[in-house]
Protein backbone atom coordinates (compact mmCIF):
# COMPACT_ATOMS: atom_id res chain seq x y z
CA UNK A 1 0.00 0.00 0.00
CA UNK A 2 3.09 2.21 0.56
CA UNK A 3 3.70 2.38 -3.04
CA UNK A 4 0.36 3.16 -3.97
CA UNK A 5 0.20 5.97 -1.21
CA UNK A 6 3.31 7.17 -3.09
CA UNK A 7 1.80 6.95 -6.50
CA UNK A 8 -0.95 8.62 -5.84
CA UNK A 9 0.76 11.88 -4.29
CA UNK A 10 3.26 11.95 -7.08
CA UNK A 11 0.74 11.50 -9.87
CA UNK A 12 -2.55 12.86 -8.38
CA UNK A 13 -2.46 15.61 -10.91
CA UNK A 14 -1.71 13.48 -13.88
CA UNK A 15 -4.37 11.06 -12.75
CA UNK A 16 -7.22 14.00 -12.04
CA UNK A 17 -10.61 13.67 -12.46
CA UNK A 18 -11.63 13.14 -16.49
CA UNK A 19 -7.79 13.53 -16.86
CA UNK A 20 -6.43 12.29 -20.23
CA UNK A 21 -3.83 9.12 -18.45
CA UNK A 22 -7.18 8.46 -16.20
CA UNK A 23 -9.31 8.02 -18.99
CA UNK A 24 -7.00 6.19 -21.47
CA UNK A 25 -5.94 3.83 -18.38
CA UNK A 26 -9.77 2.66 -17.65
CA UNK A 27 -10.77 3.17 -21.26
CA UNK A 28 -7.97 0.57 -22.37
CA UNK A 29 -8.15 -1.84 -19.77
CA UNK A 30 -12.08 -1.72 -20.80
CA UNK A 31 -11.47 -2.16 -24.24
CA UNK A 32 -9.61 -5.38 -23.73
CA UNK A 33 -12.04 -6.65 -21.61
CA UNK A 34 -14.46 -5.99 -23.61
CA UNK A 35 -12.68 -7.68 -26.90
CA UNK A 36 -11.41 -10.27 -25.01
CA UNK A 37 -15.25 -11.30 -23.95
CA UNK A 38 -16.29 -10.81 -28.21
CA UNK A 39 -13.61 -13.40 -28.80
CA UNK A 40 -14.62 -15.68 -26.68
CA UNK A 41 -18.01 -16.05 -27.17
CA UNK A 42 -17.46 -15.92 -31.05
CA UNK A 43 -15.29 -18.85 -30.66
CA UNK A 44 -18.26 -20.26 -28.40
CA UNK A 45 -21.28 -19.47 -30.66
CA UNK A 46 -20.23 -18.65 -34.59
CA UNK A 47 -16.38 -19.58 -35.38
CA UNK A 48 -17.12 -23.66 -35.53
CA UNK A 49 -20.71 -23.40 -36.93
CA UNK A 50 -19.57 -21.07 -39.59
CA UNK A 51 -16.66 -23.06 -40.46
CA UNK A 52 -18.97 -25.81 -40.49
CA UNK A 53 -21.26 -24.04 -42.66
CA UNK A 54 -18.34 -22.75 -45.23
CA UNK A 55 -17.45 -26.84 -45.72
CA UNK A 56 -21.07 -27.52 -46.52
CA UNK A 57 -21.23 -24.91 -48.79
CA UNK A 58 -18.03 -25.64 -50.94
CA UNK A 59 -19.24 -29.28 -50.77
CA UNK A 60 -22.26 -28.47 -52.76
CA UNK A 61 -20.40 -26.38 -54.81
CA UNK A 62 -18.38 -29.24 -55.98
CA UNK A 63 -21.05 -31.27 -56.71
CA UNK A 64 -22.38 -28.63 -58.51
CA UNK A 65 -19.80 -28.12 -60.58
CA UNK A 66 -20.10 -32.32 -61.51
CA UNK A 67 -23.21 -31.88 -62.34
CA UNK A 68 -22.62 -28.79 -64.55
CA UNK A 69 -25.22 -26.85 -62.96
CA UNK A 70 -23.45 -23.55 -62.88
CA UNK A 71 -26.13 -21.50 -61.24
CA UNK A 72 -26.23 -23.72 -57.85
CA UNK A 73 -22.38 -23.59 -58.11
CA UNK A 74 -22.31 -19.75 -58.27
CA UNK A 75 -24.96 -19.71 -55.12
CA UNK A 76 -23.74 -21.48 -52.97
CA UNK A 77 -19.86 -19.81 -53.70
CA UNK A 78 -21.83 -16.37 -53.01
CA UNK A 79 -22.90 -18.32 -49.76
CA UNK A 80 -19.56 -19.27 -48.81
CA UNK A 81 -18.66 -14.94 -49.42
CA UNK A 82 -21.38 -14.58 -46.78
CA UNK A 83 -19.89 -16.65 -44.51
CA UNK A 84 -16.42 -15.40 -44.57
CA UNK A 85 -17.37 -11.68 -44.58
CA UNK A 86 -19.34 -12.46 -41.39
CA UNK A 87 -16.39 -14.08 -39.58
CA UNK A 88 -13.95 -11.50 -41.10
CA UNK A 89 -16.16 -8.98 -39.48
CA UNK A 90 -16.22 -10.75 -36.24
CA UNK A 91 -12.73 -11.10 -36.26
CA UNK A 92 -11.27 -7.89 -37.77
CA UNK A 93 -13.92 -6.18 -34.65
CA UNK A 94 -12.58 -8.21 -31.87
CA UNK A 95 -8.96 -7.11 -33.00
CA UNK A 96 -9.30 -3.94 -33.34
CA UNK A 97 -10.71 -3.24 -30.30
CA UNK A 98 -8.28 -5.18 -28.11
CA UNK A 99 -5.40 -3.36 -30.57
CA UNK A 100 -7.02 0.23 -29.82
CA UNK A 101 -6.99 -0.98 -25.97
CA UNK A 102 -3.39 -1.33 -26.21
CA UNK A 103 -3.01 1.55 -27.80
CA UNK A 104 -4.60 3.39 -25.33
CA UNK A 105 -3.05 1.84 -22.28
CA UNK A 106 0.66 2.97 -24.29
CA UNK A 107 -0.58 6.15 -24.43
CA UNK A 108 -1.11 6.70 -20.91
CA UNK A 109 2.01 5.29 -20.40
CA UNK A 110 3.59 8.58 -22.85
CA UNK A 111 1.39 11.49 -21.11
CA UNK A 112 4.31 12.60 -19.11
CA UNK A 113 6.64 12.84 -21.82
CA UNK A 114 3.91 15.07 -23.69
CA UNK A 115 4.53 18.94 -24.85
CA UNK A 116 0.79 19.59 -24.58
CA UNK A 117 -1.73 21.38 -22.37
CA UNK A 118 -3.61 18.83 -20.25
CA UNK A 119 -6.65 20.36 -21.67
CA UNK A 120 -4.91 19.33 -25.39
CA UNK A 121 -4.43 15.98 -24.00
CA UNK A 122 -7.73 15.30 -22.22
CA UNK A 123 -9.60 15.92 -25.71
CA UNK A 124 -7.11 13.97 -27.58
CA UNK A 125 -8.28 11.07 -24.92
CA UNK A 126 -11.92 11.07 -25.49
CA UNK A 127 -11.36 11.49 -29.79
CA UNK A 128 -9.26 8.36 -29.29
CA UNK A 129 -11.58 6.18 -27.11
CA UNK A 130 -14.74 7.39 -29.47
CA UNK A 131 -12.93 6.24 -32.33
CA UNK A 132 -11.77 3.32 -30.51
CA UNK A 133 -15.35 2.66 -30.03
CA UNK A 134 -16.82 3.46 -33.21
CA UNK A 135 -14.45 1.58 -35.55
CA UNK A 136 -15.10 -1.80 -34.34
CA UNK A 137 -18.57 -1.53 -33.66
CA UNK A 138 -19.15 -0.68 -37.13
CA UNK A 139 -16.95 -3.16 -38.51
CA UNK A 140 -19.29 -5.48 -36.40
CA UNK A 141 -22.27 -4.28 -38.37
CA UNK A 142 -20.87 -4.59 -41.70
CA UNK A 143 -22.22 -7.55 -42.23
CA UNK A 144 -25.64 -6.90 -41.24
CA UNK A 145 -25.82 -3.26 -42.39
CA UNK A 146 -24.61 -4.32 -45.86
CA UNK A 147 -25.32 -1.19 -48.72
CA UNK A 148 -28.89 -0.56 -47.61
CA UNK A 149 -29.49 3.50 -47.68
CA UNK A 150 -26.33 4.00 -48.41
CA UNK A 151 -24.83 6.96 -50.77
CA UNK A 152 -22.99 4.85 -52.23
CA UNK A 153 -22.79 2.14 -54.50
CA UNK A 154 -20.45 -0.03 -52.95
CA UNK A 155 -19.72 0.99 -49.52
CA UNK A 156 -22.49 0.64 -46.52
CA UNK A 157 -22.94 3.06 -43.78
CA UNK A 158 -21.13 0.97 -41.44
CA UNK A 159 -18.03 0.91 -43.87
CA UNK A 160 -18.25 4.72 -43.28
CA UNK A 161 -18.58 5.27 -39.93
CA UNK A 162 -16.02 3.00 -39.39
CA UNK A 163 -13.33 4.73 -41.98
CA UNK A 164 -14.67 7.79 -39.79
CA UNK A 165 -13.52 5.90 -36.01
CA UNK A 166 -10.45 5.00 -37.80
CA UNK A 167 -10.03 8.86 -38.80
CA UNK A 168 -10.64 10.00 -35.20
CA UNK A 169 -7.68 7.24 -33.87
CA UNK A 170 -5.42 8.92 -36.55
CA UNK A 171 -6.36 12.33 -35.36
CA UNK A 172 -5.85 11.73 -31.82
CA UNK A 173 -2.32 9.46 -32.17
CA UNK A 174 -1.31 12.55 -34.89
CA UNK A 175 -1.77 14.92 -32.13
CA UNK A 176 0.07 13.01 -29.27
CA UNK A 177 2.83 12.56 -31.72
CA UNK A 178 3.04 15.82 -32.05
CA UNK A 179 3.12 16.41 -28.39
CA UNK A 180 5.56 14.01 -28.28
CA UNK A 181 7.55 15.76 -30.77
CA UNK A 182 7.56 18.95 -28.85
CA UNK A 183 9.05 17.63 -25.79
CA UNK A 184 11.70 15.34 -27.40
CA UNK A 185 12.89 19.50 -29.18
CA UNK A 186 12.16 20.94 -25.74
CA UNK A 187 15.61 19.07 -24.39
CA UNK A 188 13.28 18.98 -20.91
CA UNK A 189 13.41 15.74 -19.13
CA UNK A 190 10.40 14.32 -17.63
CA UNK A 191 10.27 12.02 -14.83
CA UNK A 192 7.27 9.37 -14.30
CA UNK A 193 7.11 7.48 -11.05
CA UNK A 194 5.19 4.61 -12.55
CA UNK A 195 8.44 3.25 -14.29
CA UNK A 196 10.42 3.47 -11.19
CA UNK A 197 7.74 0.87 -9.49
CA UNK A 198 9.44 -2.64 -8.69
CA UNK A 199 6.61 -4.19 -6.82
CA UNK A 200 6.30 -8.41 -6.94
CA UNK A 201 3.19 -7.71 -9.29
CA UNK A 202 5.11 -5.62 -11.51
CA UNK A 203 7.66 -7.51 -11.65
CA UNK A 204 5.62 -10.64 -12.46
CA UNK A 205 3.69 -9.21 -15.10
CA UNK A 206 7.15 -7.46 -16.69
CA UNK A 207 9.18 -10.96 -16.40
CA UNK A 208 6.22 -12.86 -17.60
CA UNK A 209 4.99 -10.46 -20.59
CA UNK A 210 8.49 -10.64 -21.75
CA UNK A 211 8.91 -14.16 -22.00
CA UNK A 212 5.83 -14.36 -23.66
CA UNK A 213 6.54 -12.42 -26.03
CA UNK A 214 9.74 -14.12 -26.65
CA UNK A 215 7.59 -17.13 -27.31
CA UNK A 216 5.63 -15.99 -29.36
CA UNK A 217 8.38 -14.88 -31.56
CA UNK A 218 9.85 -18.15 -31.34
CA UNK A 219 6.66 -20.01 -32.57
CA UNK A 220 6.33 -17.64 -35.58
CA UNK A 221 10.07 -17.98 -36.85
CA UNK A 222 9.62 -22.08 -36.14
CA UNK A 223 5.92 -21.95 -38.43
CA UNK A 224 7.37 -19.66 -41.14
CA UNK A 225 10.71 -22.02 -41.95
CA UNK A 226 8.98 -25.33 -41.25
CA UNK A 227 5.23 -25.15 -41.92
CA UNK A 228 4.51 -21.97 -43.67
CA UNK A 229 5.57 -23.30 -47.04
CA UNK A 230 4.78 -26.44 -46.87
CA UNK A 231 0.90 -25.46 -46.21
CA UNK A 232 0.74 -23.03 -48.90
CA UNK A 233 2.01 -26.00 -51.33
CA UNK A 234 -0.86 -28.30 -50.11
CA UNK A 235 -3.41 -25.86 -50.34
CA UNK A 236 -2.52 -24.81 -54.20
CA UNK A 237 -2.12 -28.94 -54.21
CA UNK A 238 -5.76 -29.52 -52.56
CA UNK A 239 -7.48 -27.11 -54.72
CA UNK A 240 -6.19 -28.10 -57.69
CA UNK A 241 -7.11 -31.78 -56.67
CA UNK A 242 -10.76 -30.56 -55.75
CA UNK A 243 -11.08 -28.40 -59.40
CA UNK A 244 -10.52 -31.55 -61.27
CA UNK A 245 -12.15 -34.05 -59.40
CA UNK A 246 -14.90 -32.63 -59.54
CA UNK A 247 -14.54 -32.31 -63.41
CA UNK A 248 -14.00 -35.68 -63.90
CA UNK A 249 -17.19 -36.43 -61.53
CA UNK A 250 -15.12 -38.50 -59.10
CA UNK A 251 -17.47 -37.00 -56.40
CA UNK A 252 -15.65 -39.40 -53.49
CA UNK A 253 -12.20 -37.87 -54.52
CA UNK A 254 -13.67 -34.09 -54.91
CA UNK A 255 -15.10 -34.86 -51.52
CA UNK A 256 -12.08 -36.01 -49.77
CA UNK A 257 -10.13 -32.68 -51.11
CA UNK A 258 -13.02 -30.50 -49.58
CA UNK A 259 -12.09 -32.35 -46.24
CA UNK A 260 -8.40 -31.85 -46.77
CA UNK A 261 -8.83 -28.11 -47.63
CA UNK A 262 -10.98 -27.52 -44.13
CA UNK A 263 -8.40 -29.55 -42.34
CA UNK A 264 -5.46 -27.65 -43.30
CA UNK A 265 -7.14 -24.56 -43.20
CA UNK A 266 -7.65 -25.29 -39.22
CA UNK A 267 -4.03 -26.28 -39.36
CA UNK A 268 -3.25 -22.68 -40.29
CA UNK A 269 -6.17 -20.77 -38.41
CA UNK A 270 -4.87 -22.75 -34.61
CA UNK A 271 -1.14 -21.73 -35.77
CA UNK A 272 -1.50 -17.99 -36.68
CA UNK A 273 -4.10 -17.59 -33.69
CA UNK A 274 -1.93 -19.08 -31.20
CA UNK A 275 1.51 -16.87 -32.33
CA UNK A 276 -1.18 -13.93 -32.73
CA UNK A 277 -2.65 -14.18 -29.05
CA UNK A 278 0.48 -15.40 -26.71
CA UNK A 279 2.78 -12.00 -28.27
CA UNK A 280 -0.63 -10.05 -27.47
CA UNK A 281 -1.06 -11.41 -23.96
CA UNK A 282 2.70 -10.88 -23.57
CA UNK A 283 2.56 -7.02 -24.25
CA UNK A 284 -0.66 -6.64 -22.35
CA UNK A 285 1.13 -7.90 -19.75
CA UNK A 286 4.14 -5.59 -20.01
CA UNK A 287 2.01 -2.50 -20.27
CA UNK A 288 -0.12 -3.36 -17.24
CA UNK A 289 3.16 -3.78 -15.44
CA UNK A 290 3.96 -0.02 -15.45
CA UNK A 291 0.62 0.70 -14.33
CA UNK A 292 0.33 -1.65 -11.40
CA UNK A 293 0.29 1.68 -8.60
CA UNK A 294 -3.12 2.65 -10.28
CA UNK A 295 -4.43 -0.90 -8.89
CA UNK A 296 -5.87 0.07 -5.40
CA UNK A 297 -5.70 -3.90 -3.90
CA UNK A 298 -3.22 -5.54 -1.77
CA UNK A 299 -0.02 -6.29 -2.70
CA UNK A 300 -1.32 -9.73 -2.64
CA UNK A 301 -3.95 -9.61 -4.91
CA UNK A 302 -2.49 -7.87 -6.91
CA UNK A 303 0.02 -10.78 -7.44
CA UNK A 304 -2.86 -13.30 -8.01
CA UNK A 305 -4.43 -11.30 -10.68
CA UNK A 306 -1.37 -10.95 -12.10
CA UNK A 307 -0.76 -14.66 -12.02
CA UNK A 308 -4.24 -15.27 -13.53
CA UNK A 309 -3.68 -13.14 -15.87
CA UNK A 310 -0.04 -14.93 -16.71
CA UNK A 311 -1.86 -18.35 -16.33
CA UNK A 312 -4.48 -17.58 -19.14
CA UNK A 313 -1.80 -16.36 -21.56
CA UNK A 314 -0.12 -19.47 -21.64
CA UNK A 315 -3.82 -21.65 -21.62
CA UNK A 316 -5.35 -20.08 -24.50
CA UNK A 317 -2.75 -20.29 -26.87
CA UNK A 318 -1.26 -23.87 -26.17
CA UNK A 319 -5.11 -25.19 -26.09
CA UNK A 320 -5.78 -23.36 -29.30
CA UNK A 321 -2.33 -25.58 -30.69
CA UNK A 322 -4.22 -28.44 -29.15
CA UNK A 323 -7.78 -28.12 -30.53
CA UNK A 324 -6.69 -30.26 -33.88
CA UNK A 325 -6.06 -33.25 -31.75
CA UNK A 326 -8.07 -33.09 -28.40
CA UNK A 327 -10.88 -31.29 -30.80
CA UNK A 328 -14.09 -29.35 -28.64
CA UNK A 329 -12.09 -30.36 -25.64
CA UNK A 330 -9.19 -28.15 -26.16
CA UNK A 331 -11.38 -25.63 -27.45
CA UNK A 332 -13.23 -25.58 -24.12
CA UNK A 333 -10.07 -25.19 -22.25
CA UNK A 334 -8.97 -22.44 -24.52
CA UNK A 335 -12.13 -20.47 -23.86
CA UNK A 336 -11.23 -20.58 -20.21
CA UNK A 337 -7.80 -19.55 -20.82
CA UNK A 338 -9.76 -16.54 -22.58
CA UNK A 339 -11.97 -16.24 -19.24
CA UNK A 340 -9.25 -16.21 -17.26
CA UNK A 341 -7.49 -13.04 -18.97
CA UNK A 342 -10.96 -11.33 -18.55
CA UNK A 343 -11.71 -12.08 -15.24
CA UNK A 344 -8.00 -10.53 -14.04
CA UNK A 345 -8.87 -7.75 -16.37
CA UNK A 346 -11.67 -6.46 -14.62
CA UNK A 347 -10.12 -7.13 -10.85
CA UNK A 348 -7.30 -5.20 -12.60
CA UNK A 349 -10.26 -2.63 -13.62
CA UNK A 350 -11.70 -2.76 -10.18
CA UNK A 351 -8.52 -1.51 -8.76
CA UNK A 352 -8.24 0.94 -11.05
CA UNK A 353 -11.65 2.40 -10.04
CA UNK A 354 -11.30 2.14 -6.44
CA UNK A 355 -7.67 4.49 -6.78
CA UNK A 356 -9.67 7.18 -8.90
CA UNK A 357 -12.43 7.02 -6.28
CA UNK A 358 -9.86 7.50 -3.21
CA UNK A 359 -8.16 9.89 -4.90
CA UNK A 360 -11.51 12.02 -5.94
CA UNK A 361 -12.56 11.56 -2.37
CA UNK A 362 -9.26 12.96 -1.00
CA UNK A 363 -10.02 15.88 -3.58
CA UNK A 364 -13.29 16.32 -1.52
CA UNK A 365 -12.24 16.24 1.37
CA UNK A 366 -12.09 19.78 3.81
Amino acid sequence: MASVETTRTAEGRDFAPLGARRMLVVGGIALIAAGMLLGDLFAVFVLHQNAGRIGEHLTAAVDAVAAENSQAALQNFAAIGGRLENRGTKVDAHAHIIAFGYLALLLALAQPYLALSEGARRHLAQVLLAGAVLLPVSVFLIHYVGLQYSPLESIGWASITADFGGLLVIVACAGYGAGLVRHLLSGVRAADPLLRDRSRSARMLLAGGTLLILAGFLHGAYYAAVDLTEHEARESRILNTMVERAAQKDLAAAHQAVADYGMLQGEKAVAIAAHSHIIEFGLLAVLLAFLQPYVMLSERWRQRWAAVLLAGSVVLPVFVLAELRLGLVAGGIADAGGLMVILALVGMLTGVVRYTGSLDAGKAAP
